[in-house]
């Protein structure tokens, strides 16, 4: 019986532009990943605010914008972070999907910075990658990447 080999693109094959489902899907867990670490946040605050004083203990107030405000801090660094030094987010990697500048290489840290802040600002622009000819986000445009699958 002959064992049935899976597809295995060649080295100098150019890697596929990712789709808008997948990529939203990767975004989908990036904004878990981001969440929870603003609960994580939010939970290291109220327990030195306990050890501080543990009888007197209230659970700190912070408000709808702390979490709105540090939410998108974590975010940006989260990309920035994810982007400059794995070439991908956790969602990315579960995805299957590796960001790369249009010389095939990781994005440095500006790149990476500059798409974090335009993925955040102006998050609808993932959509772009629906009706692009190559699958780009309006933030790939604007800095000059692109979502492949990661066929490593």
């Amino acid at each position: 019986m002959a064992v049935a080999e899976l597809p295995n693109p060649s080295a100098d094959a150019r890697p596929t532009n990712a789709g808008v489902v997948t990529r939203t899907l990767a975004a989908v867990v990036d904004a878990a990943v981001v969440l929870g670490l603003v609960v994580a946040a939010y939970a290291v605050e109220a327990a030195v605010i306990f050890l501080l004083d543990p009888r007197g203990f209230v659970p700190p107030d912070t408000g709808v914008s702390w979490f709105v405000d540090l939410g998108l801090l974590l975010a940006i660094v989260y990309l920035t972070v994810s982007w400059s030094l794995l070439g991908g987010t956790r969602g990315d990697h579960l995805m299957g999907l590796r960001v790369v500048t249009r010389h095939g290489t990781v994005p440095g840290l500006l790149h990476s910075a500059l798409r974090a802040v335009l993925c955040v600002s102006f998050p609808l622009g993932l959509l772009w990658v629906a009706v692009s000819a190559r699958q780009r986000s309006v933030q790939d445009l604007l800095v000059r990447t692109h979502v492949v699958y990661d066929w490593r």
